[in-house]
């Protein structure tokens, strides 16, 4: 090809940086010097690892190592993870995530594309290359399109799994996982890394005189991290394992992984083409914020905008965080007659985090655009009072934020201090419902609009979480009319109702309101970025291309209990749940597109309630008329 450049590849038995240099010889010296951890990050590394574990350690090195008493200092190579406190004294009392030098390059949230993956063999469709992405998710069903893992069709040590970065990139460290199935229990133990440019020629990554060989995974779900002693430039990186778990013929080779790695410049512009846009235009504070930052982010909004802002808390978590939601109106603090209330709510499961840092965003964005003199802005903040909660759960939060995004796993955070599943912890009135619906004859008689909590449920005893008994109280004191609460893990909006009427695993289970509510989830999903991608693969094992994105909650798994449904039963506020991403935890690095992503989606949800207040109100008016008359 005319102009092509041919290139040398030089590559060091030692793992030293190798580098492409054009018809000449170079060689790029610079080592990196080891990354130097803390102790809880150290407790963090050794996750998933037993002292009693029979992989052979001959040779067997890991990429991080336990500090010593005299290790102080920190490499001059190592960033600061994105969320961390300032240097200083908060600093050093807070716990926060490991400090990782390169980001991710996208496996898990599918930056990285199914054909820059493959693999030197696979036991079926299922189980190929394109599923060895970190924390995928399988099926109900082995043997199914949607399996939970790569897993090579031989069990020998020539088997790998290889990455196309699709442009020279510093790779500084692997994380894995073992296979995604309720059927199956299959671990890698340890492996090798071996780099190359151009598929042909590869080189092995070096610890000393030997290969360096990693150690993996004890368990299916814990992800476990190896930093290489030193980085390697290179385009293609290869997973090479050499100890598995093996119950006789059972045990296979399979793995779920994360490459980290930094893409270097590229002067001539040869990769432009493939260059995704990584920023955002609005100057917006993109990080993850902890429990103290995020307070600080939401003050700073409120000194910035204090006649259209409010913060108020609404209750407690189990820990004592208190629950802060930020309120946007033109009169802040005051319910005024024919204003339609307005909640988003995030955070309800801590490790699902987009959401957080989007209504953060969310709310610096509407400041910003107000005194802009932004127009839509304007008259949002006029015609409509907004309520952001942006952590339903601080304390799930907390706890997967000290792991770092790639290293909380896939449940770690999701729960409550206490262990709930507040997605669960609502009052089923449901079936409160359904019940009278069968046992009534008179259906003049029956309730159909604002159905009381059943007595059991608020006692003292009941198992409620301290921050869903705060939620119900808010959705009492305030008239809400439309909601939504943002989740993550897929990319999908749902609509009541949650739950199936005989408990189905899933069934299409829809409200009176269907229509309406199928118009709301819409309107979220046609303006999403990736949702409305119709390129775009499945994130786990459902597609929900096949129906625009939008499904009816019991539709697709039966969730009793749900915010959704209680919200509509109790309180007519029409609500719907927003699954943002396939990756719940997003580095910092993926933040501004995720913005990108969702900016116009909040705002254009957030208009239905002005664009149908009528409608809103209609319904709302009837339902309280109709209970001061039966009272």
């Amino acid at each position: 090809m005319a102009g092509f450049l041919h290139f040398t590849l030089l590559l060091f038995l030692n793992c030293v940086s190798f580098v492409l240099v054009p018809n000449v010889l170079a060689i790029n010296t610079t080592t990196v010097r080891p990354t130097v951890v803390s102790d809880a990050a150290e407790s963090l590394f050794s996750a998933g690892r037993s002292d009693a574990t029979e992989v052979p350690t001959a040779g067997l090195t890991t990429a991080y190592s336990k500090p010593t008493a005299e290790t102080t200092t920190t490499t001059e190579h190592t960033t600061k993870a994105a969320g961390r406190a300032a240097p200083g004294r908060e600093a050093e009392e807070e716990e926060g995530p490991p400090e990782l030098e390169c980001p991710p390059l996208g496996l898990e949230s599918l930056k990285v594309k199914d054909n820059q993956l493959r693999a030197s063999s696979f036991k079926r469709r299922g189980l190929g290359p394109h599923r060895g992405r970190l924390n995928i998710q399988s099926g109900t069903q082995d043997g199914d399109i949607y399996d939970g893992a790569w897993c090579a069709q031989y069990r020998d040590k020539n088997q790998w799994l290889e990455v196309d970065a699709r442009r020279p990139t510093r790779f500084t460290g692997i994380i894995l996982q073992g296979r995604n199935s309720i059927w199956s229990w299959d671990v890698v133990h340890s492996y090798k890394v071996q780099f190359s440019n151009d598929t042909l020629v590869w080189k092995p990554c070096m610890n000393g005189t030997e290969e360096a060989v990693f150690e993996g995974n004890q368990d299916a779900e814990t992800p476990v991290l190896a930093l290489f002693n030193t980085s390697t430039v290179a385009r293609y990186v290869r997973i090479n394992p050499q100890t598995w778990y093996q119950n006789g013929t059972q045990g296979h080779i399979c793995l779920r992984a994360e490459v980290l790695g930094c893409a270097l410049p590229d002067p001539n512009n040869i990769y432009a083409w493939q260059t995704e846009p990584t920023e955002s235009r609005d100057k917006l504070d993109f990080r993850h914020h902890n429990y103290k930052e995020m307070r600080k982010l939401m003050k700073s909004v409120n000194d910035a905008c204090p006649d259209i802002t409010r913060i108020y808390s609404i209750g407690k978590s189990y820990t004592g965080l208190k629950l802060y939601v930020m309120e946007i109106s033109d009169n802040p603090g005051k319910h005024e007659l024919g204003e339609p209330e307005f909640r988003y709510v995030a955070g309800m499961h801590g490790n699902e985090v987009l959401g957080r840092e989007l209504l953060l965003n969310l709310m610096q964005y509407m400041c910003q655009e107000y005194k802009r003199g932004d127009q839509r802005i304007v008259r949002l903040v006029k015609d409509t009072r907004i309520h952001l909660l942006p952590s339903m759960n601080p304390d799930g939060y907390e706890m997967a934020f000290k792991k770092g995004s790639e290293l909380a796993g896939w449940a770690l955070g999701r729960y409550s201090y206490e262990g709930i599943d507040m997605n669960h912890n609502f009052a089923d009135l449901n079936s409160v419902m359904w019940t009278a619906i069968e046992l009534e004859t008179d259906r003049s008689k029956l309730i159909n609009h604002y159905f009381p909590i059943p007595e059991q449920y608020t006692s003292e005893e009941a198992f409620v979480a301290s921050e869903t008994r705060a939620v119900i109280s808010w959705m009492q004191n305030i008239p809400f009319v439309l909601s939504a609460n943002l989740h993550g893990g897929e990319l999908v909006v749902t609509y009541p109702y949650d739950m199936t009427r005989d408990w189905a695993p899933r069934e299409h289970t829809p409200t009176a309101d269907e229509s309406f509510f199928r118009w709301l989830a819409t309107a979220y999903a046609s303006t999403n970025q990736v949702m409305s991608n119709p390129d775009r693969r499945p994130c786990h094992n459902k597609d929900f291309l096949r129906y625009n994105n939008i499904i009816n909650g019991a539709d697709w798994h039966n969730v009793p209990g749900s915010m959704n449904d209680f919200s509509y039963l109790h309180t007519n506020c029409f609500e719907v749940t927003v699954e943002l991403s396939c990756d719940k935890f997003p580095h910092a690095s993926e933040l501004p597109i995720e913005w990108e992503n969702n900016r116009e989606s909040l705002l254009v949800y957030m208009e239905q309630v002005c664009l149908h207040r009528y409608s809103l109100f209609h319904i709302h008016a009837y339902f309280i008329l109709k209970s001061s008359l039966l009272m």
